[in-house]
C-alpha cells in the first residue's frame, strides 16, 4: 500500500470517473486503474462498485476512503513541516477559490506567481464556500480564497482586499438613466441572480432585501456571472458584478455599470486556512502577491462601503 494509491482512490471518489481522476492525478488511465486494482487485490476487497454509473464506493470502500484521507492529511503535514522549516517554495499547494473571484483575480497574479516560484506546484480548483470549508477540514486543499462570512470561526482568515459590488444594467432597463442604484429601485426589475449557495448572491439578496423579487419570480437562477452579463448586454434585465470584473470591461461595457448609492455593498476577500496550518512563509508570499495585484484602494474598506 502506497500514498500514491491512496491519492488515486480519493481522486476517483471525487470525480466518480477513472479517466477524469487520472487526468487530475496527471497519469494515464491504465496506470491509475492498475494501481487501484493492485490495492484492492492487496486488501482483498473492492473499494469501488464499477457496475454503477457514475462509479460509487462500496460500503467498506467508504471506510477505506475516510481512513485514506486521514493518512494523506498527516503525510502532507509532515512534508509541510519540512518545507516551512526550510523556508522553501517547493512542493504541491492546493488552493480553492470561489467561481465569482477566480476569473477576475487569478489572471492578475497567478501567471507571475508561477514564474517567480517555478518549483511550487499550485493546483487551483473553483469551489463554492461550503465546499472550500469542507475541503479544508478534510485536508484536500491547503487554503481557500473566499468572501468572509459568519460561521468561519474554526478557520484562520488572512485579509486580502475589499471588493465593492456594482449593478450591470441593460440599456433598455428603466434604471439605465440612473447614475446610482438604490436597493428600492430594484423592485419589479428583472434580476439575473446566481444559484443559491453562491455567497456572492446570498450577500446581495440580504443587502438589497430581494425576497420580494424572488417571490414574484422576477429572479432567474443560472450558474455563471458571465452568462448574466451577456444577457444584460443583449438588452434584458440587471445583474450584479464584483469590482475586479469591472476593471476587465471594455469601454462599451463600462457604460452599463452603475454604482450603488451610499452605503455601497462590498465583500471582504480573505485567504482561509485551518487553525493548524503550517506553511506561513508560503501563505505570506501568496498574500503579498495577491495584494500587489489589485488596486491599492481595495486593501482597506472605504467609509462609503458597507461590508455584507
Amino acid at each position: 500500500m502506497t500514498l500514491q494509491q491512496l491519492e488515486y482512490i480519493l481522486a476517483v471518489e471525487q470525480y466518480r470517473h477513472f479517466a477524469k481522476a487520472a487526468e487530475h492525478c496527471r497519469v494515464t488511465q491504465p496506470t491509475l486503474s492498475a494501481m487501484i486494482q493492485k490495492l484492492e487485490d492487496e486488501l482483498d476487497t473492492r473499494i469501488f462498485d464499477r457496475s454503477r454509473q457514475p462509479i460509487a464506493p462500496t460500503p467498506i470502500g467508504l471506510h477505506i476512503l475516510a481512513q485514506a484521507r486521514e493518512v494523506l492529511a498527516q503525510a502532507a503535514r509532515i512534508k509541510a513541516m519540512v518545507e516551512e522549516a526550510k523556508g522553501s517554495f517547493t512542493g504541491t499547494f492546493n488552493l480553492g477559490i470561489l467561481p465569482t473571484i477566480a476569473p477576475y483575480l487569478l489572471p492578475r497574479f497567478f501567471p507571475q506567481l508561477m514564474k517567480k516560484y517555478d518549483g511550487l506546484d499550485i493546483r487551483v480548483t473553483e469551489m463554492k464556500t461550503a465546499d472550500i470549508k469542507r475541503a479544508l477540514r478534510e485536508g484536500s486543499i491547503d487554503a481557500g480564497i473566499v468572501a468572509s462570512l459568519a460561521g468561519m470561526e474554526e478557520y484562520e482568515q488572512t485579509s486580502l482586499f475589499y471588493e465593492q459590488f456594482y449593478a450591470y444594467v441593460a440599456r433598455e432597463s428603466s434604471l439605465s438613466s440612473h447614475s446610482l442604484i438604490r436597493t428600492s429601485d430594484l423592485s419589479g426589475e428583472q434580476l439575473w441572480l446566481l444559484d443559491e449557495g453562491h455567497c456572492f448572491r446570498d450577500q446581495l439578496v440580504r443587502f438589497c432585501q430581494l425576497k420580494a423579487a424572488q417571490a414574484s419570480q422576477l429572479a432567474y437562477h443560472l450558474g455563471s456571472m458571465e452568462t448574466f452579463m451577456r444577457m444584460v448586454e443583449g438588452g434584458k434585465g440587471i445583474t450584479f458584478i464584483p469590482q475586479l470584473a469591472v476593471l476587465q470591461l471594455s469601454e462599451a461595457q463600462q457604460q452599463l455599470v452603475r454604482p450603488f448609492a451610499v452605503p455601497r455593498p462590498a465583500r471582504h476577500i480573505v485567504l482561509l486556512t485551518g487553525k493548524d496550518f503550517i506553511r506561513h512563509t508560503l501563505r505570506d508570499a501568496l498574500v503579498k502577491e495577491i495584494q500587489a495585484s489589485v488596486p491599492q484602494e481595495m486593501l482597506a474598506p472605504l467609509p462609503t462601503q458597507q461590508v455584507v
